[in-house]
């Protein structure tokens, strides 16, 4: 990982010049999603960027959420720019060709479970999804994405209720495939970078540059830990990341140099990793 941050800093000493260095940027609404409008253009219902081209877009979903858990924000958890940091550096690291809106932003998307751009998708990710809940039609068409080649990844959510909770809402979505954790044999940890443990990445808020720790809620989250549902073949359908905010480390890489040289390596790593396993599966 030492390597990977080296190579991190080499490409771009920071990504965000306009960010600023200590608060993060949250966001925090009301209406249907938990989320309201925010600095960047990119906003449910605006579909993809204009120029696809075959190239790859990040698609955050937006989904309802129906408690409230931790510090979170609901969807707009670590957006815009964990998902704009993650487009930059995934085409400084790898040779992936990442799409853009004609107004120049970073090929990211936030949609709606309900879009027909959903299923244009290579990936959807929520976080903090603690707080998510699905309705009947949503658990409906996130089932029907998935089994027809569709990935969905849930990060950033701490803790047994935040586990009860959610756990019981992807179930509903495919109750015939368990939740199932995946160790560091599994090729996952193995694609480009070599990940010895799931990494406990903490919101920058809550590790105060060391002196906060990495479990955010104590022992209750002392164990980061990564589960899949898999279909007969193998192919994971969904991964979930619990006790640990991975994309904080995209998100919030400018935060300080410590927290940078600490976290966010890993927390690239991994999702090089993942897209790799699941782009090639």
């Amino acid at each position: 990982m030492y390597r990977l941050a080296l190579l991190l800093v080499a490409v771009a000493t920071v990504l965000s010049a306009a960010a600023e260095p200590v608060a993060a940027q949250r966001f925090r609404g009301g209406g249907r999603f938990g989320g309201g409008r925010t600095s960047t253009r990119v906003q449910p219902g605006d579909g993809l960027p204009d120029v696809m081209s075959g190239a790859f877009t990040y698609c955050r979903l937006a989904y309802y959420s129906v408690r409230r858990d931790g510090s979170g924000n609901g969807w707009t958890t670590d957006f815009p720019d964990a998902d704009r940091n993650l487009m930059i550096r995934l085409q400084q690291l790898t040779t992936l060709r990442g799409s853009r809106w004609s107004h120049g932003e970073e090929g990211f998307a936030v949609l709606q479970m309900g879009e027909p751009e959903l299923y244009k998708c290579p990936m959807i990710m929520a976080t903090d999804v603690g707080e998510l809940g699905f309705n009947n039609e949503d658990a409906a068409i996130l089932r029907d994405y998935l089994l027809k080649g569709g990935f969905f990844w849930a990060d950033d959510f701490w803790g047994s209720a935040g586990w009860s909770h959610f756990s019981a809402e992807i179930q509903r979505v495919l109750p015939e495939y368990p939740l199932v954790e995946l160790d560091p044999e599994h090729p996952l940890f193995n694609q480009l970078y070599v990940i010895p443990e799931v990494p406990q990445i903490p919101s920058a808020n809550s590790w105060r540059d060391g002196s906060g720790g990495t479990s955010e809620l104590g022992r209750d989250s002392e164990h980061p830990s990564m589960w899949a549902m898999q279909d007969e073949t193998g192919r994971i359908l969904v991964l979930v990341t619990h006790n640990t905010d991975i994309s904080d480390g995209w998100e919030r890489e400018n935060y300080s140099s410590n927290y940078f040289y600490t976290f966010s390596p890993s927390a690239y790593a991994v999702v090089i990793n993942v897209l790799l396993w699941t782009m090639s599966h």
